[in-house]
């Protein structure tokens, strides 16, 4: 039977194809260098699995000769070859491109300060400024409120900030040792000071008559901050009371209160009135009015976005900011512009 089978082989080599018998030769060497090199149990290497994976797609009788492992081996070898290598490809191409780090923190400050938006109000809003998000990240990146919204503080103020204007005095000593008493009217919103006026005696009537003067039409603000002082005595009261304005009356000594007025009243020292020796009332005046000037074209403004008052400040009818004209006596009509973006 030996002989037989033999002859079988040889009569089978004769007339098989040189490629399928060169491929059968290569599998039959690969197999005697793994069992040659390892006296013990044979363990393929990495690029032994390789090999068998790669003969096995190029030729079609690799499984008659395959001797140290099953063929359903070779075949696992294979799918697993074919799970990394699609695995790799995904990792090289990803399918959906990451949110900018603009949008995402745009939807973070929306549902931060909008609170009482919901995912498709915010979506719109964000269509509106030209980005085009999905419902899913927006519900994604948006900021999670862990009780029912509502309106905060700083919310509350920015709603009622244009209705809102501070009065207060600041003493100016002479070169004579008099002293002079200095009353401004500024408006919350635009950090504007409509109405200044000097003074040596202020009394409750001359302190109302100011007010009147600085909002002579509808343009009545409806709260006014002002300190807890004997200057604004019943008659002001009064007065502001028929104007339909309400009065907010900050705590005793405590000028944080009020601070958009202390801090405009501190920009006045520290950039000019520390830099001049008043002598009269009118010297007083023509100061105030060339600092106003100032403040209101040139100066810049970091809580106004750098810009200065007279940008803020939309373009009005007659053109001339009124109380300060009056109040300071200048006959120059200050150039107020529209509003530049």
């Amino acid at each position: 039977m030996g002989l037989i089978r033999i002859f079988v082989l040889f009569i089978r080599a004769i007339l098989r194809d040189r490629t399928e018998l060169a491929a059968e030769n290569l599998a039959l060497r690969q197999q005697l260098a793994v069992l040659t090199e390892r006296k013990r149990r044979p363990r393929l290497r990495k690029r032994d699995r390789i090999y068998w994976v790669w003969l096995s797609r190029l030729w079609a009788g690799w499984r008659s000769v395959l001797m140290i492992v099953q063929p359903d081996t070779v075949v696992r070898w294979h799918q697993r070859g074919f799970r990394l290598y699609w695995r790799s490809k995904s990792r090289a191409r990803p399918g959906r491109p990451k949110i900018e780090a603009e949008i995402r923190n745009l939807i973070r400050r929306m549902s931060r300060e909008k609170p009482s938006w919901g995912v498709p109000r915010i979506q719109s809003e964000l269509a509106l400024l030209g980005h085009s998000v999905s419902e899913a990240t927006v519900r994604k990146y948006r900021t999670r409120h862990r009780k029912p919204p509502s309106q905060t503080w700083r919310t509350f103020l920015d709603n009622h900030v244009r209705d809102i204007v501070a009065v207060g005095f600041f003493t100016v000593p002479t070169a004579t040792f008099r002293i002079l008493f200095t009353f401004i009217v500024l408006r919350h919103d635009r950090r504007m000071l409509v109405h200044v006026n000097v003074t040596e005696h202020p009394t409750a009537e001359w302190t109302a008559q100011q007010i009147v003067e600085a909002f002579p039409g509808d343009d009545v603000p409806r709260f006014l901050i002002r300190a807890r002082d004997s200057i604004y005595g019943d008659f002001f009261r009064q007065r502001i009371k028929h104007m339909g304005i309400g009065q907010v009356v900050t705590a005793y000594r405590s000028p944080w209160q009020s601070p958009y007025v202390e801090r405009i009243i501190g920009s006045i020292r520290r950039e000019c009135l520390n830099h001049v020796i008043v002598i009269n009332e009118r010297h007083l005046r023509r100061t105030l009015r060339s600092y106003f000037d100032y403040y209101l074209y040139s100066r810049t403004h970091p809580s106004r976005r750098t810009r200065t008052a007279a940008r803020v400040r939309a373009c009005t009818p007659n053109r001339t900011n009124c109380g300060l004209e009056r109040a300071l006596g200048s006959n120059q009509q200050p150039p107020f512009g529209p509003e530049l973006s």
